[in-house]
């Protein structure tokens, strides 16, 4: 670890080889917790590579755990974290509003590090039991329609970092590894990037594989759809960015979309949106990013069409019923 600490201090970058190599002796416990923390605090001082973030991915996907759920056509609605907005679980929310429009969603997720509550705080405060078995997520895919991948359940090295990241608190590379190493390898994916250089090295790896995508990042810095601002989107037809007006909306106060303070807010809001309960920004929010999400899979199909589809999943409360028949 020394000869590599000596190396980011020279600022010096990873091949890609040399990057997975890294990764996989951080699996398996080759640093102790001081070189790791020193590792990741000296490598987020300098923007990552496209070499070093796809090293990083592969040596995650190699050695992480693989449910065999092919059978399905999956999607993933997954943010990197790190954009230090603190808004309410809005991907988790909308991951289950695109399963009560009856599409197989495979949720990605982890514990809030960098924020103060990630999508498996909610899920787990309000009863769900993290499982890495396949016939358990099958079970959820066939009942409500999406299952729930807790990431130190599948990834070893996510597993070895947790407690050092919660120590730091900042966001690091792990923040950018998250959409990009779903264990159940979802055909289609929609991606939220806290800045736009992320945005630009996710479209270059996502051109490189078989995955139909969208990535998606909010021009004043968030990694969702968060009507505050004009957002920009990669995908397999282009860049474009979009502006609130042209969607039909007004720009709301970010104020209106912030999480809670304590994971029991944070789940209360989440409950609030599926039961119907949600303020008219809260829900707009989740239906315009759970829209993109429709939209990766029917690229066809305009963001209206996709928007009311959404909506009616909400509204209808076919999300609350996805997510009560998950937990059952």
């Amino acid at each position: 670890m020394k000869k590599i600490l000596n190396h980011l201090f020279e600022h010096k970058t990873f091949t890609k080889d040399e990057s997975k190599e890294i990764l996989t002796n951080i699996t398996q416990g080759k640093y102790n917790s001081s070189q790791m923390a020193a590792f990741m605090a000296a490598f987020c001082m300098r923007s990552i590579t496209v070499d070093e973030l796809e090293g990083f991915r592969d040596g995650m996907l190699d050695i992480c755990l693989k449910p065999d759920l092919k059978a399905y056509d999956l999607i993933d609605l997954c943010g990197t974290g790190g954009d230090g907005k603190d808004t309410f679980n809005i991907s988790t929310l909308a991951s289950f509003v695109v399963a009560g429009a009856g599409y197989k969603v495979s949720k990605h997720g982890n514990y809030g590090v960098s924020s103060g509550c990630g999508s498996s705080n909610v899920m787990e405060y309000l009863g769900y039991s993290f499982s890495n078995e396949t016939d358990h997520l099958k079970k959820t895919l066939d009942e409500a329609g999406i299952c729930f991948l807790h990431a130190p359940l599948f990834h070893p090295a996510m597993k070895t970092v947790a407690p050092i990241r919660r120590e730091l608190g900042v966001k690091t590379f792990f923040n950018m590894l998250g959409p990009l190493v779903n264990p159940a390898r979802p055909k289609y994916q929609m991606v939220g990037v806290f800045s736009l250089e992320l945005a630009r090295l996710y479209a270059y790896l996502y051109q490189k594989a078989d995955t139909k995508y969208t990535i998606l990042h909010a021009l004043e810095g968030y990694d969702e759809i968060s009507l505050t601002c004009d957002f920009k989107t990669f995908s397999t037809s282009g860049e474009h960015i979009y502006s609130i007006d042209q969607l039909g909306f007004e720009k709301i106060d970010p104020k209106s979309i912030e999480g809670g303070s304590t994971v029991k807010e944070s789940a209360d809001i989440f409950k609030s949106v599926l039961e119907g309960n949600g303020s008219s920004e809260q829900n707009n929010v989740v239906v315009s990013n759970a829209a993109v999400a429709i939209r990766t899979i029917k690229p066809d199909l305009s963001f209206a069409d996709c928007f009311y589809e959404a909506e009616e999943a909400l509204l209808s409360k076919k999300a609350l019923l996805s997510f009560k028949k998950m937990l059952s």
